[in-house]
């Protein structure tokens, strides 16, 4: 709860994004973390799948790496590559 709590906090004070990834039952399979990193306009991506969810997580990459690019103003940013082996 302290978590949750912290990631609220975060968003509110614009300082860092926390999203919850839903299915289409409203179940929580995920989230992904959007911080800033030590470095101006740079940020450190993290994000994660349920294991019952696996496939999901290079297509999840692949949509918030695009999503990153199109609309944050970043000049950078780190967000681990995931293997296509799932899809």
């Amino acid at each position: 709860m302290d978590d949750l709590v912290q990631h609220a906090a975060d968003f509110r004070a614009r300082t860092g994004f926390t999203y919850s990834v839903m299915n289409d039952e409203d179940d929580v399979i995920g989230c992904v973390y959007i911080y800033p990193s030590n470095r101006p306009l740079h940020a450190v991506v993290r994000s994660w799948v349920r294991e019952d969810h696996a496939h999901l997580d290079a297509p999840l990459y692949d949509i918030v790496d695009n999503w990153l690019r199109k609309a944050w103003p970043f000049a950078d940013y780190s967000y681990a590559p995931r293997s296509k082996e799932y899809v």
